[in-house]
């Protein structure tokens, strides 16, 4: 059984539903968790806000968040992740907001520079990472593996 299949499993054993907010990893996240058969009864929504505006229109994220700290900071990915939980209703979010490059990256926030946040009832963190700059795809991919393996933590 992967990891996929754990948390789907894991989630209907805890009677929860998933909701997803992701941006630099454009659906990956959403897909693989219904990649698997039966998450129809814990994935709620899988939404990809990638640009600001989709962001502060879909997400209601406050255009002052992401203007003085930036779509990539903790800021914003807690600020995903909590309005994801009032908009989906879910118990389970999860919301994703990085620089999966190959452009974009700065000093300050170097490509590879990723925030997840996971929100369970009342319980929320935002962790962040910094993966290797071995390319989008690579960065895409162990985003989507890290946010797996910190939901199936988190809600165990």
């Amino acid at each position: 059984m992967n990891l996929n299949q754990k948390i789907v499993e894991l989630l209907k054993r805890k009677k929860l539903k998933l909701a997803v907010a992701e941006s630099c990893t454009g659906g990956m996240l959403s897909s693989a968790i219904t990649s698997v058969s039966g998450s129809s009864k814990v994935f709620s929504m899988g939404l990809v806000t990638y640009s600001n505006q989709a962001k502060t229109s879909i997400l209601k994220i406050p255009k002052q968040i992401i203007s003085k700290n930036g779509a990539v900071s903790i800021q914003c990915c807690l600020a995903m992740v909590n309005n994801l939980s009032k908009i989906s209703k879910a118990k389970a979010c999860i919301s994703i907001t990085g620089i999966a490059g190959p452009k974009g990256g700065s000093k300050q926030k170097p490509i590879g520079l990723v925030y997840i946040g996971l929100k369970n009832g009342k319980k929320v963190i935002v962790n962040k990472c910094n993966f290797k700059n071995n390319g989008r795809t690579f960065i895409q991919k162990q985003t989507v593996k890290k946010a797996l393996s910190l939901l199936a933590a988190f809600i165990r």
